[in-house]
């Protein structure tokens, strides 16, 4: 009998298909990429559809990004009439924010997540720039003064253009912000995060994600209720195109050279459903505001959906402005300011942490290893020295927006964020191009926030499928966690000066931590799980390791075996993976892909700490060797 020929698949896969190829092979049967993903993460769309998807994830982010700079302004003394620093500044933040977001999907995680401004970063700021020091001067007119008072430039001693005022003050900030990075970068490339991370299970994830889209819910209503019709429009478009029209496609012709023509069925409303609402409800708007049904007065009924109220950006912005670092002079250096920006690297590590589970599940691929959560603080602790370094005025962080713009666009390809990455950093040199988006009417950014953030939401909710909702153990642990990490925030934000332990520094990292929802939700949720007596299997720990340790027994056959290497593979360094496992000590450092976890664990029955050497690579060989028996 002769033998069977292989097929074309087979011959594939002896001569070594890749791994992005297997992944298109066997996407839709992965158990963990329940997600029906268009576009995966390693996957790369079209030229085309990479620049309009990445312009998406611009879109998004813009709005939170652009708002940190113009809330700084005016605690660094800048004028209300001194556009042009403000606009220096927004591109300045959007340039970094691309350098930073190629870092984190190049060398970080290398999850398509999205890096930008952080408002972690502007509270211990604004503490910073009240101190008598920093206080802006006083206004000529009977007005009080004080930090928190809406001073025009006008109201100043000094005209609105005097770079004395407003430049000290930033370099202040910046190095405040390159300093205190320091720390994150530390914390990162020790393995002091990934080893806490040992204790954290679905009852500490969950309240921590979600509370970052609740705890929202103020921002995205501050910008619906300008006009909330328009608003609606917004939501009913979004929900219409992602959801309801989802598996309609657009019949298209492509022709080519020879063959004739092509007719394909073009997802449309799947892949473009943000940028589709918000296009329609902008020309909506634009029209309402030609016919005068919008008046140009913003104190007006539907004043705030006009769009000509800010078309004076376009005049003057400059064509090509190119951000670099020190523009504004030597940063400088202060004790209580570093203390004090402290807190903000503490809460924005504790919300990467939760970002990064949420774009992983997000994206159909297993929650990040402990190397990759390491590098991904660190790569975040230099990208938030860049941005003090260019003199942003802030820090950078990942964006939960954007990872809820995977939920709904079914596109987790990191090549989309790439594109994205340099779609900033081009409309951050490109001045005239970054105002054009300015214009966008507030209460269509605010229906985009109001669907993100549910998204966001539900994302921390859904980790609650791995624990017993049948236990009271775990039922107080929730509700206690989200109803406690709402409260204390709201009640900090309410009272301010409340903390008073006798250091300013103090103070400032524990009012910092103490508003951020996700940080108290979060710890509460860790303590409680921690500390009252539970089973793994009542906890869900059993089903979220198996999660993290992607073994070759839990997958079964080669098949499954393959899927679960090109999992891991997601978060190897590019180029160098290979050189690092030729070298057995590269297992000992935290943050490289080599690192072994099971080094050192916590035997909490033995109450001692086990150490576990094995030769790095020994355990696969020999089921590599068994399967192929």
């Amino acid at each position: 009998m002769a033998a069977k020929e292989p097929t074309d698949c087979e011959m594939t896969e002896i001569e070594g298909q890749s791994l992005r190829n297997r992944k298109k092979n066997h996407t839709e049967d992965a158990p963990l990429n329940d997600q029906k993903l268009q576009y995966s993460v390693l996957d790369i769309p079209p030229w085309y559809l990479s620049i309009i998807l990445g312009l998406q994830h611009y879109l998004i982010m813009f709005g939170a990004t652009v708002t940190n700079p113009l809330v700084m302004s005016k605690f660094l003394c800048i004028g209300e009439e001194n556009n042009l620093v403000k606009s220096e500044l927004i591109g300045t933040i959007f340039f970094v924010s691309g350098i930073c977001t190629l870092l984190q999907t190049t060398l970080g995680t290398r999850l398509p997540i999205i890096q930008g401004g952080t408002f972690t970063f502007v509270t211990p700021s604004i503490a910073i720039l009240s101190l008598e020091k920093w206080k802006c001067p006083q206004p000529s007119s009977n007005s009080p003064s004080g930090i928190g008072e809406n001073f025009t430039a006008t109201e100043f001693n000094v005209s609105a253009d005097d770079e004395d005022i407003w430049k000290p003050r930033i370099r202040e900030i910046q190095g405040a912000i390159m300093v205190a990075s320091i720390a994150q970068v530390l914390i990162g490339l020790t393995g002091i995060m990934g080893f806490m991370l040992r204790f954290i299970g679905p009852l500490a994830i969950a309240p921590t994600i979600s509370l970052a889209g609740l705890s929202l819910f103020n921002t995205a209503a501050s910008f619906a209720a300008k006009q909330w019709w328009i608003t609606m429009v917004t939501i009913v478009l979004i929900a219409a195109f992602s959801q309801y029209l989802t598996n309609v496609t657009i019949p298209c012709f492509r022709c080519q050279r020879g063959g004739g023509c092509i007719r394909k069925r073009f997802p449309l409303f799947r892949l473009f459903p943000v940028i589709l609402a918000i296009s329609l409800t902008w020309a909506l708007c634009a029209i309402l505001t030609v016919a005068g049904v919008f008046p140009s007065d913003p104190n007006a009924w539907g004043g705030q959906a006009a769009t000509n109220l800010r078309l004076d950006v376009m005049q003057k912005a400059a064509w090509f402005r190119f951000p670099y670092p020190g523009q504004w002079g030597v940063p400088t250096v202060s004790a209580p300011s570093v203390f004090g920006m402290l807190s903000g690297v503490l809460a924005s590590m504790v919300e990467s942490v939760g970002d990064y589970y949420a774009c992983a599940r997000m994206s159909g691929v297993p929650p990040p290893p402990m190397h990759a959560i390491n590098r991904g603080i660190g790569v975040e602790g230099v990208g938030c020295i860049l941005a003090g370094a260019w003199g942003s005025g802030t820090g950078t962080t990942s964006y939960s927006e954007n990872i809820g713009a995977i939920g709904i666009t079914k596109v987790a390809s990191r090549r989309v964020i790439q594109v994205g990455a340099a779609i900033m950093m081009i409309f951050g040199v490109l001045g005239k191009f970054g105002a054009l988006f300015v214009t966008i009417p507030d209460p269509i950014i605010g229906g985009v926030f109001i669907v993100m953030f549910g998204m966001i939401t539900a994302v921390g909710i859904s980790n609650l499928q791995f624990v017993d909702l049948n236990s009271s153990r775990n039922l107080f642990v929730i509700g206690f966690s989200f109803f406690f990490g709402l409260t204390l925030p709201q009640y900090i934000a309410q009272n301010p000066g409340v903390i008073k332990t006798g250091s300013l520094a103090f103070d400032q990292i524990f009012t910092v931590l103490l508003q951020t929802s996700m940080f108290v939700g979060g710890f509460a949720g860790f303590l409680l799980d921690n500390t009252i007596p539970g089973t793994n299997e009542e906890r869900g720990l059993i089903k979220w390791r198996e999660m993290l340790h992607r073994t070759v027994q839990e997958e079964g056959g080669d098949r499954d075996k393959d899927r679960a290497e090109e999992q891991s593979a997601i978060y190897d360094i590019p180029l160098i993976t290979p050189f690092l496992r030729r070298h057995r000590w590269m297992r000992f450092v935290p943050f490289l892909p080599t690192f072994d976890e099971n080094l050192l664990s916590f035997d909490r029955c033995g109450k001692r700490h086990k150490y576990k050497m094995r030769r790095h690579g020994q355990e696969n060989e020999g089921k590599r060797q068994s399967l192929t028996k």
